[in-house]
């Protein structure tokens, strides 16, 4: 059963990855950014860690607009059971690389789905495995001097200017860039809605 009336999302999160990849799908959301902390227990793992963070996000936005669809996500690096968020500083971000440079981590995006009429809330974690390259140094500082991965996850990307220092994956893309389509449908399902319902006029 879905709905028929038009369903409009609201994306509560300022990532210009996410919002790409919605429009990209046919997907025109109101952007309201949460502004939320985002600290949270680093006794947990990762994935938990996430879930938590897009449930925060998802719910301080759903209560400025109840009558909404919200969806909220974060995301993460787990690297050897660590979570590596986006680094504070470039000296932390060249640091960080060094350390995943060659090897493999897993990029979990936390997903939460707020339906403001029935009150209604899906939660579900996106998880892929990314194998780094081995960038040289002047790679390297190149990289880290454009700002980019100050501002990712794990400081790193597969849609920018570090594309080129990932190796591949394995599993969804769009959970690596923070937020994953197919999930999102399964969970717009979930809701009884489809994904079909959220797209934009074409005419």
């Amino acid at each position: 059963m879905t709905r028929s009336a038009p369903v409009t999302l609201v994306l509560a999160s300022g990532s210009a990855g996410r919002l790409e990849l919605l429009r990209h799908a046919g997907i025109e959301p109101q952007v309201v950014v949460s502004g939320v902390d985002e600290t949270c227990d680093e006794r947990l793992e990762t994935a938990a860690m996430v879930a938590i963070l897009a449930d925060r996000k998802a719910s301080a936005v759903a209560s400025l607009h109840p009558s909404a669809l919200v969806l909220g996500c974060d995301s993460l690096l787990d690297f050897e059971g660590q979570p590596l968020g986006k680094p504070a500083t470039p000296d932390q971000a060249a640091a960080g690389w060094r350390k995943i440079a060659g090897r493999e981590g897993t990029l979990c995006t936390g997903h939460c789905l707020i339906d403001g009429p029935t009150g209604r809330r899906v939660r579900d974690v996106a998880a892929t495995l990314v194998r780094f390259g081995t960038p040289t140094e002047a790679e390297l500082a190149a990289y880290v001097a454009t700002g980019e991965p100050c501002s990712l996850a794990g400081g790193f990307s597969i849609d920018g200017r570090g594309a080129p220092f990932v190796e591949g994956i394995d599993g969804d893309p769009g959970t690596v860039i923070g937020l994953s389509l197919p999930l999102l449908r399964q969970m717009l399902a979930e809701l009884g809605i489809a994904i079909t319902d959220l797209w934009a006029d074409t005419e």
